[in-house]
């Protein structure tokens, strides 16, 4: 599987880097090198515990845009650039509500992978959104990064589908189109975990199919055994955080332990 070899192991621990509010943002702090520097310090914190890989998202643009301001995304790039002498591992990257921003900044920053919503129609507090796989695979290809690794998000956090669909349906349906590299299982929003039942059955679904699942939320130093049991890769960020709301260390490093022990007995 991709995953094992991108990152090295098995079942890798990808953490979500949570960028603050960016330029154009209402929560921005009015200077770009502070964004930056809490970045940095995150992500100093990130590779010190010894997570597997980083992603990087846009977590508190909000309320979040289906057209996200051009200044912002250059802020994600130019902050990313600026850290990529410090990163040592596999990195991707997540515009919120917009799929081929997310494309184009995983093509301007080199990422390894992006996670978006790559496909479907939804309904949430940010209004109707859409996405075209179609769209999504050819933009990459025309970019000429087909290599670079896209998860699509079968439930996106906060979010229903404007038809409701079983979810084991929407997986085969993404799996059927042949473009994506990875499924994305969530809770009903940031930090809350899935289901384990809804991610048992998705990890079925793609058994064999060579496509990994990850669940997308709320895995913690408290579910990690049973959450690893069910899915082939974990992104995950809130659960390393102090009420700060800035990575520490030790949070980390006392998860990927955890996480080495059960590796151990793959």
């Amino acid at each position: 599987m991709w995953t094992q070899e991108l990152f090295g192991v098995e079942k890798p621990i990808i953490a979500l880097l949570h960028l603050d509010a960016m330029p154009g943002d209402p929560g921005f702090c009015g200077k770009l090198e502070t964004v930056l520097a809490h970045a940095r310090a995150d992500l100093e914190a990130l590779q010190a515990g010894g997570v597997d890989g980083i992603l990087f998202a846009n977590e508190f643009s909000r309320p979040y845009q289906a057209v996200p301001d051009i200044a912002m995304i250059s802020a994600m790039a130019y902050i990313i650039g600026n850290l990529r002498s410090v990163l040592d591992r596999p990195f991707g990257v997540n515009v919120v509500k917009n799929p081929i921003a997310t494309i184009d900044l995983a093509a301007a920053t080199g990422a390894s992978f992006a996670r978006n919503s790559f496909s479907g129609a939804y309904a949430g507090e940010y209004g109707l959104f859409s996405a075209s796989s179609g769209e999504a695979a050819r933009h990459r290809q025309a970019l000429g990064i087909p290599g670079m690794k896209l998860l699509y998000k079968v439930n996106p956090e906060s979010d229903a589908f404007l038809a409701p669909r079983d979810l084991r349906v929407v997986a085969k349906s993404i799996l059927y189109g042949g473009f994506a590299d990875g499924l994305c299982v969530s809770g009903s929003s940031a930090g809350s975990e899935p289901d384990d039942a809804l991610l048992a059955s998705i990890y079925e679904v793609a058994r064999g199919s060579g496509v990994p699942v990850f669940c997308n939320t709320g895995c913690n130093h408290r579910n990690v055994h049973e959450k690893l049991k069910l899915c082939d890769a974990v992104c995950m960020g809130t659960a390393f955080k102090g009420p700060d709301g800035r990575v520490v260390t030790e949070k980390v490093r006392s998860f990927m332990e955890t996480v080495g022990q059960i590796r151990a007995g793959l």
